[in-house]
């Protein structure tokens, strides 16, 4: 774990494909604070927050109150733009490409070892989810 990856060199979907892992380990920790432990209703309540519409909806966020610096556009840009071999399952493909740049953004800022700025996005997403009620909770 000591040697560095080349992120800069690095293909946008295999940075999506560590944004993906490390956006949901901030999601699962909220959670687990917020009090939810039971595994299936952990793993439930994460999927609305880290869904391809979801992670698609916080970058129109991002881009709209233009908190993204022009590198992190660049690498969201990288992954969006990735050729996959996968297919979207359960959303469009603009949509699926979308999220797609999303996890890169979040694989770059991790991989660069941005952990200050990693978290702020990260809570930053996680508070738009539940102030727009992407969660799948229902307001009371």
């Amino acid at each position: 774990m000591e040697k560095n990856a080349d992120y800069q060199q690095m293909n946008g979907i295999a940075l999506a494909y560590m944004g993906d892992g490390i956006y949901e380990i901030f999601v699962r920790k909220h959670l687990l604070v917020q009090g939810l432990t039971r595994p299936t209703q952990l793993h439930h309540q994460a999927t609305h927050y880290v869904s391809a519409k979801a992670q698609a909806f916080l970058i129109d966020k991002m881009t709209e109150n233009d908190i993204l610096t022009e590198e992190e556009v660049d690498y969201f840009k990288r992954g969006r733009n990735a050729k996959s071999h996968t297919s979207a399952k359960n959303t469009s493909v603009i949509t699926y490409r979308i999220s797609t740049g999303f996890e890169a953004l979040f694989g770059y800022l991790f991989l660069s070892n941005q952990n200050d700025r990693l978290a702020e996005l990260a809570k930053w997403c996680i508070d738009t989810v539940e102030k727009e009620n992407l969660n799948g909770t229902t307001k009371k």
